[in-house]
């Protein structure tokens, strides 16, 4: 049932995963990035340079839990000027909203080999909605400083406008600015702490 080597790892459904703990996510190995649709026509990719996340792992792994905290103002899309724009009142307010907010709710479902849904709460511009984060368990193991770490990446939906950021400009040829659609996706490292 367990890595008996450094019982840091575990099998459960055939699949090798964490042993039961507190792990956080590591910010030298993660990414908190987005796209939406620009003009109709093409995609804008952006990420958030400063997020943490508390992974707590269960001993019935579908009972596993995740918070997470994404600052707004580290918001970068690599233009000066539109990074400014979606700190602004228009879109996240940071001065008045600096955080996003994740709790998840229930623990894991839809479990298939390594890929499983995390149904949670998402705090934006201080509007909370529910969503479910579709998250592929990418492995377990220990680092070469002896660390346990396990990594995973994960995706979802929202519909900006459900959280208040509605701004936006009709086009001269149909269509808006900026689509109502944002896909949030992650990719982490997380490292045991208890």
């Amino acid at each position: 049932m367990s890595d008996t080597a450094t019982n840091n790892t575990r099998v459960w459904n055939g699949v090798t995963i964490p042993a039961p703990g507190t792990y956080e996510l590591d910010p030298a190995h993660k990414l908190v990035g987005f796209v939406a649709r620009h003009m109709m026509v093409a995609k804008v990719r952006g990420h958030f340079d400063e997020a943490a996340a508390t992974i707590t792992v269960a001993e019935d792994p579908t009972e596993s839990s995740v918070s997470a905290t994404i600052k707004t103002a580290s918001i970068t899309t690599g233009v000066a000027d539109r990074d400014a724009h979606l700190r602004s009142p228009d879109f996240l307010k940071t001065e008045e909203f600096p955080t996003i907010e994740f709790q998840s709710l229930g623990g894991v479902t839809k479990v298939n080999g390594t890929e499983f849904v995390l149904p949670g709460e998402l705090t934006i511009r201080g509007v909370t909605r529910k969503v479910e984060l579709k998250v592929e368990f990418e492995g377990a193991g220990r680092n070469p400083y002896g660390m346990d770490i396990f990594g995973f990446s994960a995706s979802t939906e929202i519909d900006r406008e459900e959280f208040g950021l509605t701004w936006n400009v009709n086009l001269e040829t149909g269509g808006v600015l900026v689509g109502k659609k944002v896909r949030i996706e992650l990719e982490g490292e997380a490292v045991r702490q208890a």
